[in-house]
């Protein structure tokens, strides 16, 4: 089909304002199924630990965080857990939210996922330096 034919296609309103597709969200739906995927493997990796532990006492679990491994992974796994959230929260609230709060909701949504991220990095830290 050649462009004109295409052009005729769109609404009205679409030529006239030269709307088209979105040409956006792509990366944010790699991003998305990327996460999701880097979840996976961690959060086996969570479940599995949390049942091997499972009867020991805050002691055996402060040890076993302070392990370079355990740390690491579970700083991964916080960073993609909060990432995946804020990005389903953004979809869902572009999706459902239809008036002049949806951009401070969006905002909200990521600044509190930044924020818990960052809160459980930094008691990670605290638990694998300290001692």
């Amino acid at each position: 089909m050649d462009p004109q034919n295409m052009q005729n296609m769109r609404s009205p309103m679409a030529r006239a304002i030269g709307l088209g597709s979105a040409k956006e969200g792509v990366g944010a739906w790699w991003a998305e199924r990327v996460s999701a995927v880097a979840l996976l493997p961690l959060t086996l990796w969570f479940a599995a630990s949390i049942i091997a532990h499972t009867g020991s006492d805050y002691a055996t679990l402060v040890v076993w965080l302070r392990t370079p491994l355990a740390a690491i992974l579970m700083t991964l796994l916080l960073i993609a857990l909060f990432y995946h959230t804020a990005l389903g929260l953004q979809v869902v609230i572009e999706d459902y939210v239809h008036s002049a709060t949806k951009f401070a909701a969006v905002i909200a949504a990521r600044l509190g996922c930044c924020a818990l991220a960052t809160a459980g990095v930094v008691a990670i830290l605290r638990i694998a330096l300290s001692g």
